[in-house]
């Protein structure tokens, strides 16, 4: 009989052995197998299992599955391949394992870590701030004056000048240092002004695709990238 074994942070946090024939996964309560993150989609994916083998199919998911750190859409799954979907790791198993670790596990068993409990209570906080507002938004959180800035513009200006819609703080900073479009579904920070006053967790950029929980320096000012999901 096949498993699956769910980690969070290389930690085992589930094992799931069934006679079903179809596994969901997401975020959701409603799935087989829930992640609770704000990466997963509600419907995520899906394991067919067969006695030939096991099929996992991405169901249009956002931010996608991924197959030992390749993207895929549906994908025969071997022994001991690595499942990532969000910030989880689910191993492949063709038979039952005999991994010491797992002895306790019976069935299904979530990690209460309080870690995972500061990750999950965080993940549900941003989702709250986002469906609020309708659009991503930028978390202040140093040298701001705000604390939360909606993305709800098809170009949102950032800089030291009066008329952006995002105010930094700096002295070198230029009075519009850089912008954050919207192309398609994704937004994207543009450097505008002097070189090396636009970062993006630590790193210089000159043109960066924005993604959750990207740490955005302008001049002296620090903002974090919150992503609306679903």
């Amino acid at each position: 009989m096949p498993e699956i074994i769910v980690k969070y942070e290389d930690k085992i946090i589930e094992r799931v052995v069934t006679e079903k024939k179809r596994l969901s996964i997401g975020r959701t309560q409603d799935n087989d197998i829930v992640l609770d993150n704000r990466g997963v989609s509600r419907k995520h994916a899906l394991i067919e299992l067969n006695p030939n083998g096991a099929v996992i199919i991405d169901n249009e998911s956002l931010n996608g599955t991924f197959i030992n750190n390749r993207r895929v859409t549906e994908e025969f799954l071997k022994d001991n391949d690595e499942i990532t979907i969000g910030k989880y790791n689910l191993v492949y198993h063709q038979s039952i394992s005999r991994d010491p670790r797992l002895s306790d596990l019976d069935g299904t068993m979530v990690l209460q870590t309080k870690k995972h409990k500061d990750l999950l209570s965080k993940d549900k906080k941003e989702a709250e701030i986002t469906q609020k507002v309708g659009c991503s938004v930028l978390l202040g959180e140093l040298n701001v004056d705000k604390k939360e800035y909606p993305l709800d513009k098809e170009i949102i200006t950032l800089g030291k000048g009066d008329f952006v819609n995002i105010k930094a703080r700096g002295f070198f900073l230029t009075k519009l240092q850089a912008k954050i479009i919207k192309e398609k579904d994704e937004l994207i920070l543009v450097n505008l002004g002097r070189k090396g006053m636009t970062k993006v967790n630590g790193e210089e950029i000159q043109r960066h695709r924005l993604k959750n929980d990207d740490l955005i320096q302008i001049g002296k000012s620090v903002f974090r990238f919150i992503q609306r999901k679903g």
